[in-house]
């Protein structure tokens, strides 16, 4: 049943009517179900014993079992069917050329052989498909003493640029994956790993240049490595400048529908680039980019990038005193199931940071209630820096609601668990900024005196502004705020602005 609902709701709306008349057409017989208990699983919130009380009227559970098990079966189908219809139209066209030209060339059809082999490159040229280039030359080259007009040299030379552009590919394709490894010990785990040596370490060890001619996807793995690197060591600063050159790159390249999908998580890094960057403007200007490439294709990675669009845009207007937009627009998505788990936490926990910032604590305190899971399991869902984010912004909760019990219990679980790695990873002013808090929360009026002024100058060690996590800020504003008796949310756009 699991399986089923997460594929039906990769489905757009037009692809369940089209999905119902794939069904429609396979169907042999006038009474079988399937139909209805797509329509069910798609539209409904029964659970499976509901549904089949609803397609049988009795318990007939066997019956019910295999027409689910035959549903699943045509689901993947016709979704393996339309993949090839539309993702591997052309990869499918330029294998037949290819397969005709070897059929000619069989016949010593050399001439209109070679013609079909000229166009099946030009296609798989155009789309950057290594693997099938080199099958075209491999075959022009096999044929290439047999019909004098053809070049040998010059498609060996060819074959030999391609092979390297391929294994290009391939060892960035090994050193992507070894690094999201490494991001999941660092963020899932808590491992401390020196990350930014371990980058220049597979770059290296793999022969990989920055400059070197890239494809697209080779260009969006790069790009996606930055990211990665710019999210472990919360210097996002340190990346625009490389990021938005790569995507002068992506620009002067031909737009496809095969390198869609990589144009989109493209613009979606450099839209959070900026916004890490507080470039809320120019930010909001690539979400628009991104909403447009979203909508193409027939919207097909729509839902796919829908939460990670919503979040970037929300958290920009947040920042550009829009608070009220931001919030409508992250509640329009919270409620809703989606299999991007991860993307929702972070909006989840973004709604709870929006409304503590305009001192709904009530409302607040209702989103945290939410969060009933495990350390442990929000740690394997959305990785340890948004566990330390939320037991922050809780614990800031419970002092503006004066909830004692719940304040002095969480802070000293917090401490016990996460002290030693929050030193471990060079981030003590976490730690220092809790004293404060705890100061404030014992001693209120202690924080308009100029000794704990001058303390909380002199603790934190500032860079500027500019280089400052956006994150850190604001949970620096909740304290400042005390200080200053201003709003929270006024005391994080003077910090932003200053």
């Amino acid at each position: 049943m699991i399986e089923i609902k997460s594929i039906i709701n990769t489905l757009s709306t037009e692809d369940h009517q089209k999905f119902v008349n794939y069904l429609q057409q396979k169907n042999k017989r006038k009474d079988t179900k399937n139909i209805q208990l797509f329509k069910l699983l798609a539209y409904s919130t029964y659970d499976s014993k509901a549904i089949c009380k609803q397609l049988y009227k009795v318990d007939k559970s066997n019956a019910y079992h295999a027409l689910r098990k035959r549903l699943l079966q045509s689901l993947i189908d016709y979704t393996a069917n339309k993949n090839l219809e539309d993702e591997n139209s052309i990869d499918m066209q330029i294998v037949k050329y290819i397969l005709a030209s070897r059929t000619f060339l069989l016949q010593n059809n050399f001439n209109i052989a070679y013609k079909i082999l000229d166009k099946a490159e030009r296609l798989a040229d155009e789309h950057s498909l290594f693997a099938i280039r080199n099958e075209i030359y491999h075959t022009k080259i096999q044929y290439a003493p047999n019909y004098p007009k053809i070049n040998l040299e010059d498609l060996i030379n060819k074959q030999k640029a391609n092979q390297k552009k391929h294994q290009l590919e391939d060892q960035l394709n090994i050193v992507y994956a070894k690094l999201k490894s490494i991001l999941n010990k660092v963020a899932y785990q808590g491992n401390v790993i020196d990350f930014e040596s371990e980058l220049e370490h597979l770059l290296k060890a793999h022969h990989i240049k920055i400059n070197t001619s890239l494809s697209f996807k080779s260009l969006y793995q790069i790009l996606a490595i930055a990211n990665i690197s710019a999210f472990v060591t919360k210097k996002y600063y340190s990346i625009e400048s490389f990021v938005m050159k790569s995507y002068d790159i992506l620009k002067q390249k031909k737009e496809t529908d095969k390198q869609l999908f990589y144009q989109i998580a493209i613009v979606y890094i450099i839209a959070n680039t900026l916004f890490r960057n507080k470039k809320f403007e120019t930010s909001l200007l690539y979400i628009k980019e991104m909403e447009q490439l979203m909508q193409l294709k027939k919207g097909a990675y729509y839902k796919t990038f829908i939460l990670k669009k919503t979040l970037v845009e929300a958290l920009n207007l947040n920042y550009s005193n829009k608070q009220n937009e931001a919030i409508a627009l992250v509640e329009k998505h919270i409620t809703k199931k989606h299999k991007d788990t991860e993307t929702l936490l972070d909006l989840q926990l973004t709604c709870f940071m929006f409304h503590f910032q305009r001192e709904d604590f009530t409302k607040a305190k209702s989103i945290s209630s939410k969060f009933y899971h495990s350390d442990q399991w929000y740690k394997e869902k959305a990785g340890i820096d948004w566990i330390i984010k939320k037991n922050i912004a809780e614990l800031l909760l419970y002092i503006e609601l004066q909830e004692d019990d719940l304040f002095f219990s969480r802070l000293k679980s917090f401490r016990r668990r996460y002290s030693t790695y929050l030193k471990e990873i060079g981030q003590t002013r976490i730690l220092q900024f809790l004293k404060f808090a705890e100061l404030y929360y014992i001693k209120p009026k202690s924080v308009t005196t100029e000794d704990f002024k001058d303390q909380l100058e002199t603790t934190f060690e500032w860079i500027t502004i500019h280089e400052e996590d956006i994150f850190v800020i604001s949970f620096y504003a909740w304290l400042k705020s005390k200080v200053e008796n201003n709003t929270i949310y006024l005391t994080t756009l003077q910090l932003l602005n200053s």
